[in-house]
């Protein structure tokens, strides 16, 4: 694969995913917040669910969107704990070409800083698929606001250097509505 090199930002196109047994579009603020720091941040909300914590639905739709010749970005919010229900690891890992193993240590050494020893109950992962980054947070708007600015903000500004994710991301030339939001 080449590298692609950019010299200006590239806003890029997100799908925001809540991993949840309970929150609709009124009460999913980890949502939201990811929805406003995206787009404050220049890129485009395209995608917006809510999804219960099961591996199937979870992969199907994430599928959709790794398959979609628009959708650049997943972040989903939610599943990642320890708890009986929590399966967004072991729902989305199986579909990544290429896991990024030091986004979930970056995650809780961050973390560690806010919520202390608690942060290892977290299995923040992301990684590549089709061209398309994933990135699995938690489900507060905390740990959200954490990743977004801790790590993933920073990483799909095409004009990070030394180096950030948007060279990996597929190209879109496609004019797709914004996803409007919620709640």
């Amino acid at each position: 694969m080449v590298h692609k090199k950019y010299d200006e930002f590239v806003p890029l196109n997100i799908a925001v995913l809540t991993v949840s047994d309970t929150r609709t579009f009124e009460n999913d603020t980890s949502g939201d917040a990811l929805h406003d720091l995206a787009s404050k941040a220049g890129h485009r909300v395209v995608e917006r669910e809510i999804v219960i914590d099961d591996v199937y639905k979870l992969r199907e739709i994430v599928s959709k969107w790794i398959a979609s010749e628009t959708v650049q970005v997943v972040v989903t919010t939610g599943g990642t704990g320890l708890t009986g229900r929590d399966s967004t690891p072991e729902a989305l890992t199986p579909l990544f070409d290429k896991e990024v193993e030091g986004f979930g240590e970056l995650f809780r050494q961050i973390s560690f800083s806010e919520i202390g020893t608690s942060t290892i109950q977290s299995r923040a992962i992301a990684g590549l698929a089709n061209g398309t980054m994933v990135f699995c947070l938690p489900g507060s708007t905390g740990a959200c606001r954490t990743g977004w600015n801790g790590i993933i903000g920073e990483q799909l500004i095409s004009t990070h250097k030394p180096c950030n994710f948007v060279a990996q991301l597929k190209t879109v030339d496609v004019e797709v509505p914004l996803c409007p939001t919620r709640g």
